[in-house]
């Protein structure tokens, strides 16, 4: 059941008391919101996943097919996604664009975007314009082969780890009052589940490209004069 919004406007957002000046429903519904989205992110994850399996030389293993697959979806929705909240944050609570549509959706599981709130907004604009481009460099990258590529690993899982431990914490400290806590769809599935995605890959993207970037220093501390790595 929705709340009452200023000036008797119902939304369906939490804390119940929460004031929504111009709110406006979605005209969409949840199934074509949430069907366009997989759809393009699968559709974006089977191109990235043929065009990956004709890179080379050397070519691409299965596991870090999947991972260039990953951060192809990260670049489409930092970038895209997150980018459109970046500059039309204070727009969506009465906006009914597609994008508007989804992130009015979304945050049925978090109202702070809904809201303009500090965090989120500095938070998302950080990652739409650096994490975003920087996802796409990681899967050119990755697709030439070049010697940087797992540098470019480590910098983006690191930013996306930290901002997404941020923003648990965040709500966390909040006690958890933007959503209705045990919602299915709305807290467990939107809040819960695919902002978890983003702590769990980057953390094994992070030990990935340490152990890669340990070998090749120690392949470099080892062709040097003597064999052995020095202390500098």
């Amino acid at each position: 059941m929705a709340g009452a919004g200023s000036e008797g406007v119902l939304h369906p957002y939490w804390p119940r008391d929460l004031r929504l000046p111009g709110y406006r429903d979605n005209e969409r519904s949840v199934a074509s919101i949430l069907t366009f989205l997989f759809a393009v992110s699968g559709a974006l994850l089977a191109a990235t996943w043929l065009l990956s399996g004709r890179s080379g030389p050397p070519r691409l293993g299965l596991l870090r097919r999947l991972a260039v697959c990953w951060f192809a979806v990260c670049a489409f929705i930092h970038g895209v996604i997150e980018g459109w909240f970046s500059l039309n944050y204070r727009l969506i609570p009465g906006d009914q664009a597609f994008l508007s549509q989804l992130w009015k959706e979304y945050a049925k599981g978090d109202s702070r975007y809904v809201t303009a709130d500090n965090f989120t907004v500095c938070m998302e604009t950080i990652t739409a314009w650096t994490w975003g481009p920087l996802s796409l460099w990681t899967v050119v990258a990755f697709l030439k082969n070049k010697p940087y590529r797992f540098v470019l690993q480590l910098i983006v899982s690191l930013g996306q780890l930290y901002g997404d431990v941020l923003y648990f914490y965040t709500e966390y400290q909040d006690g958890f009052s933007h959503s209705e806590v045990g919602h299915p769809l709305h807290f467990w599935f939107y809040f819960v589940f695919m902002n978890s995605l983003w702590i769990i890959i980057p953390a094994i993207l992070i030990l990935d490209a340490w152990l890669h970037l340990s070998r090749a220093q120690h392949a470099a501390d080892s062709a040097r004069p003597g064999g052995k790595s020095k202390s500098t």
